[in-house]
């Protein structure tokens, strides 16, 4: 079988979505599965102004479509919703063939926190979008029901993993002296809420690792906090080994790959209790999650790193791959994608526009 997914999350950016492909991709050529990429490699590109980190594909559909042929896959998946999205969506649905897609990001959230885009907008396209699928993989159950909320069809479930054999205790693993580390790591821009970890008094030293636009007035508000840049492989896992708690400031991330990493390495996790996080470590005694981010930290110093081993490996990427792998082989079997409904509701729209007046 050969499996198709688009995406516009690629390398060099690091980022969950990026990772979670290609953990999954790996797996599945291990099961006999030829997974190939339609990424922005080889396509023209341009940098989002203040996020020069990101770069935008501006893929042509003549182009893109004749790849695809070539390629000529079983099956398709949309991962992300940028420009190859569209024109991998636009492809499927003019030549009548069944997809399935993946929601990663809550831009609505996102986008609100940048710019004057209000939210329910957001969630109108994105439901357009996803809707024009035979069925839309959800990292958690408490993401599909939101989905479902939203108006979204044929919702399924999509787990992540860890690398637990990367990821592991590393006694030797140390920061120096200055202990207790508290540790975060992700990209460092708004949506992360970093700043209500900084912002926090706590003993011992304050560890960031990752890169982002707002790295530079972050390192200049807080000098007492030491920040490393990105880290990958090696020298990744042994800063997580080297914590004493990591800390996850986020309250709107869909899951948290680094959630599963640092728990895989031994260390406890710190967190708001959103729905998401809830998700990921459940009842496990393994994090502490409570709106006072300072009190979670502090008392997650006490949580048996081993108990944070033990719950991480049952979550692994070969699991991963197989959901994944049933889900696509149920979108082969299924008819034509239904039409979608219109990208702006437009009932919703007037009720929306006599309550303004």
């Amino acid at each position: 079988m050969r499996i198709l997914i688009a995406t516009d999350a690629w390398f060099p950016q690091v980022n969950g979505v990026v990772r979670t492909l290609t953990a999954v991709a790996e797996r599945l050529g291990s099961f006999g599965v030829d997974v190939v990429f339609l990424t922005p490699e080889g396509m023209t590109t341009f940098a989002l102004p203040s996020y020069p980190d990101i770069r935008v594909a501006l893929p042509s559909p003549r182009k893109v479509a004749a790849h695809i042929d070539a390629l000529a896959p079983d099956a398709i998946h949309i991962a992300t919703e940028g420009p190859i999205g569209l024109t991998a969506r636009w492809y499927c649905r003019s030549r009548r063939k069944p997809f399935t897609t993946s929601f990663h990001t809550r831009f609505p959230e996102y986008l609100a926190a940048r710019w004057p885009v209000p939210p329910w907008l957001s969630w109108s396209w994105l439901r357009w979008f996803h809707n024009g699928s035979v069925g839309t993989m959800a990292a958690t159950s408490s993401l599909a029901d939101e989905l479902c909320a939203h108006g979204f069809r044929h919702v399924t479930h999509w787990p992540r993993g860890v690398d637990a054999q990367l990821f592991r205790p590393r006694p030797d693993a140390s920061f120096g002296p200055l202990r207790p580390i508290f540790l975060s790591v992700g990209r460092l821009a708004v949506e992360k809420n970093l700043d209500a970890f900084l912002a926090l008094d706590l003993p011992g030293t304050k560890v960031v690792i990752g890169e982002g636009p707002a790295r530079d007035e972050l390192a200049r508000i807080c000098p007492n906090t030491i920040f490393l840049g990105a880290k990958h492989g090696e020298d990744l896992a042994r800063a997580y080994a080297a914590a004493d708690v990591f800390v996850f400031p986020s309250r709107t991330d869909t899951f948290g790959l680094v959630l599963l990493e640092a728990l895989a390495s031994g260390t406890p996790v710190a967190g708001f209790p959103v729905a998401a996080t809830r998700d990921v470590v459940g009842s496990a005694p393994v994090a502490v999650l409570d709106d006072d981010l300072r009190a979670a930290c502090l008392r997650a110093l006490a949580l048996s790193r081993t108990a944070c081993r033990t719950y991480a490996q049952a979550m692994s990427w070969e699991q991963s791959a197989r959901c994944f792998l049933d889900n696509v082989r149920q979108a082969t079997l299924a008819p034509s994608p239904p039409v979608p409904a219109p990208f702006l509701d437009t009932d919703a729209l007037a009720k929306r526009t006599a309550t303004a007046r």
